[in-house]
């Protein structure tokens, strides 16, 4: 999907924890880019045991669910349904 290599725009990681992260985030954007294909850009999504999210999303296109430890937040930005108009 994305080529390149990933721009570190600021970090506290060891360089290897980096370089996993980045390398994670590249293989699951090229494996799992389903919604902008069939829904539209400007899909968000974040992963994880504990965490706190504050997010403005388009009108029927947000769901949080878990499975098993991990809980998911899935939603559509509203400046992306904005400027897709």
């Amino acid at each position: 999907m994305l080529e390149g290599k990933a721009r570190v725009e600021d970090t506290d990681m060891p360089a290897r924890m980096q370089a996993a992260a980045t390398s994670a985030a590249s293989l699951a954007l090229d494996l799992f880019d389903e919604f902008d294909k069939r829904y539209g850009v400007g899909w968000q999504c974040v992963v994880g045991a504990n965490f706190g999210c504050f997010f403005t999303h388009t009108s029927g296109t947000f769901i949080y669910f878990s499975l098993e430890r991990l809980s998911f937040l899935l939603f559509r930005a509203a400046a992306a349904a904005i400027a897709a108009s």
